[in-house]
């Protein structure tokens, strides 16, 4: 055994034997360089005496400098502006050192100024230049090997993104055989840029003219690099891009790659990729403040935003988090994938049903929340439209019960998540997400405790939603269903949702609804062509799409702001917040304890009862012919 690893250490002592020593054959040619410009030419008398005895001197110490930061074992394949800098520090350390040592053993100068300073110069210029030129020969061979190599297999491709994102693509694109693209030029992604050459390719064009340029160069393939493209210019580069028969493609954002979700290769588009926006600025100090070292409570954990919101949390090293939720099967998945992300916070799945009052009483008792994000609720309109009691013990009921423990268990910040679908409601579901609303506002002014409430609309991909129900008919063939070709929708990303929901919290005072800026309204069926176009088919020949209309609960157009309210600015650009009159405590205490005692009681009169507490509730008429449609429908 110790015979073998002697043999596997040889060739690494070599090699780093030979770069040490050409690494002083350099040095020591840099040192009679610098005499010879000292003394305009070859040092001769006393000037070589002199370089006799000092060149040793010279090349032992420059060696211990640039090995101890480890020069030496750069490879040229990775020489980055950083290594430029590593050599000037070591040359600068290296050249101080031997002015001291020259100035301590001769008591006074010997070695002349010029000649150190030449020799500093000249050992920054020509070891950079090596390293610098080696990579450029180096990745100039592998541009012309790559596309000698792939010949026919490799895909013509322009990357738009003439930025570093775009260049790291590039790098990768030539090292990674793997990746079978001849790339052929750059698009800018900001006309303002001034960017004219990326490596040793040109940019040949800019946005608006990506297609055009494109067909020109014959290219195949046009890879996204650009992170902070807006989602309207990629539907279009997509649109464009498939009526010319070029593909389009997307490299994974630079948080992406951190967090580990995904790898550096191209993916095909998604429909998140379509709908993106700039990324949320979130204030991580404020985040650091409110959530550091606090035990954080998060209802609803096994959920797509729930969960979200847990990783999120994580982030900001709570001391423990506690995520309840009912689902066994969720919470077991959620458990394992937490578990591992930070060994700083106490993790604590825990099961409970929020209806379940001695059950979320022990869990308060023995875990002592400070904050209470509340993201537990259905969210089904047709299906609460059939069951109107559990919807308002599940939303209402279950929403002022967690707001009473934590009244009495001393909670610092309560923060519930609410729906568009609460202004205005036409739904159950709706109309129990309001009261649960004026629940939670009408603490503000009764309690130490700051209580919140953030509203927005749909996200994408959450379970059941209706990307998923898409993506599972186009799966089967079609049709795919849509209730009316008019029906708008505000969407954001799961991710986007859950940092704004964080943000909104940490900011608010107490009371606040606050509305997140949920962008442009989408239309379903533009939506469903999209993801048609995006599976490799199209509408009509091979996928269909159907209107069933619209059924009991829904509305073509989602509001954010009731009739009573105004919008109001906060100092967070995607948060706004809705100004109205406060509710009314007592009354809405009594209407709800009447609803509490009728939530088991037949529907009709469970309806009624919301409306007398929800004026502006649009109860949608209850037959059961609209059932069975509601249960046909996606």
């Amino acid at each position: 055994m110790t015979d073998e690893r002697n043999r596997n250490r040889e060739p690494g002592l070599a090699r780093r034997a030979a770069r040490c020593a050409a690494l002083a054959g350099l040095f020591a040619a840099v040192h009679v360089g610098a005499y010879w410009l000292r003394f305009d030419g070859p040092p001769r008398g006393e000037a070589f005496e002199l370089f006799r005895r000092t060149v040793g001197l010279f090349v032992l110490v420059k060696l211990l400098a640039f090995g101890r930061y480890g020069i030496p074992h750069r490879t040229r394949d990775f020489v980055t502006f950083h290594d430029l800098l590593v050599i000037v520090k070591a040359a600068t350390g290296a050249a101080l050192a031997l002015a001291i040592a020259d100035y301590l053993i001769a008591e006074g100068f010997t070695v002349p100024r010029s000649v150190l300073l030449a020799d500093w110069g000249a050992t920054i210029m020509v070891l950079g230049g090596l390293l610098s030129a080696a990579r450029w020969a180096r990745e100039r061979g592998l541009v012309a090997r790559l596309g000698e190599a792939r010949g026919r297999r490799a895909v013509r491709a322009l990357i738009v993104g003439a930025n570093d994102a775009g260049e790291a693509l590039f790098r990768a694109i030539c090292r990674d055989s793997a990746l079978p693209y001849h790339v052929v030029g750059f698009i800018a992604d900001r006309a303002e840029s001034g960017v004219r050459r990326v490596g040793p390719l040109a940019v040949v064009g800019n946005l608006d003219a990506t297609c055009e340029v494109a067909e020109r160069l014959r290219v195949r393939e046009i890879l996204i690099a650009a992170g902070d493209l807006p989602g309207q210019v990629v539907r279009r580069l997509v649109e464009e891009g498939a009526r010319r028969g070029i593909g389009v493609k997307v490299v994974p954002g630079h948080h992406q790659l951190l967090e580990g979700r995904v790898d550096v290769r191209p993916r095909s588009v998604s429909i998140e990729d379509l709908l993106r926006r700039e990324p949320v600025r979130l204030d991580h100090d404020g985040l650091h403040r409110w959530l550091s070292d606090r035990i954080v409570m998060v209802t609803g954990s096994a959920g797509s935003i729930g969960s979200e919101i847990c990783r999120q949390v994580l982030q900001y090293r709570p001391a423990r988090l506690v995520a309840v939720d009912r689902s066994e099967c969720g919470q077991f998945f959620l458990e394992r994938e937490l578990s591992p992300l930070d060994a700083t916070t106490e993790v604590d799945v825990v099961l409970g049903d929020l209806n379940d009052g001695i059950r979320m009483s022990r869990i308060f008792s023995e875990y002592h929340p400070q904050v209470v994000i509340h993201a537990a609720a259905y969210k089904h309109v047709p299906l609460m439209e059939r069951h109107p009691g559990e919807a308002v013990k599940n939303i209402t009921l279950a929403t002022r019960s967690l707001v009473d423990l934590s009244n009495q268990h001393g909670v610092e910040s309560f923060v519930m998540i609410s729906t568009d679908k609460a202004v205005r409601p036409s739904s159950v579901m709706g109309a129990c997400k309001r009261m649960a609303e004026l629940w939670v506002q009408a603490q503000a002014n009764r309690s130490q405790c700051r209580f919140m409430t953030v509203r927005f609309g749909n996200v994408l991909d959450s379970a059941g939603s209706v990307v998923p129900i898409f993506r599972e008919q186009i799966a089967r063939g079609g049709p795919v269903t849509v209730t009316h070709p008019e029906m708008r929708r505000y969407f954001m990303t799961i991710p986007e949702a859950s940092q704004l929901v964080l943000q909104a919290g940490m900011m608010g005072r107490g009371g606040e609804i606050f509305v997140l800026d949920m962008g442009t309204p989408v239309r379903i069926v533009d939506l469903a062509r999209d993801l048609i176009r995006l599976s490799g088919l199209r509408e009509g020949p091979d996928i269909a799409i159907d209107f069933t209309g619209l059924r009991p609960g829904e509305k073509l157009d989602e509001e954010l702001l009731g009739i009573a309210e105004r919008i109001g600015a906060t100092p967070h650009p995607k948060i706004l917040v809705a100004q109205g009159p406060r509710p009314d405590l007592p009354r809405i205490l009594e209407r709800l304890n009447a609803l509490r005692r009728i939530a088991d009681g037949p529907e009709d009169d469970v309806v009624r009862e919301i409306a007398e507490i929800v004026p502006d509730f649009a109860a949608s008429p209850r037959s059961e012919s609209d059932d069975r449609s509601d249960r046909r429908a996606a």
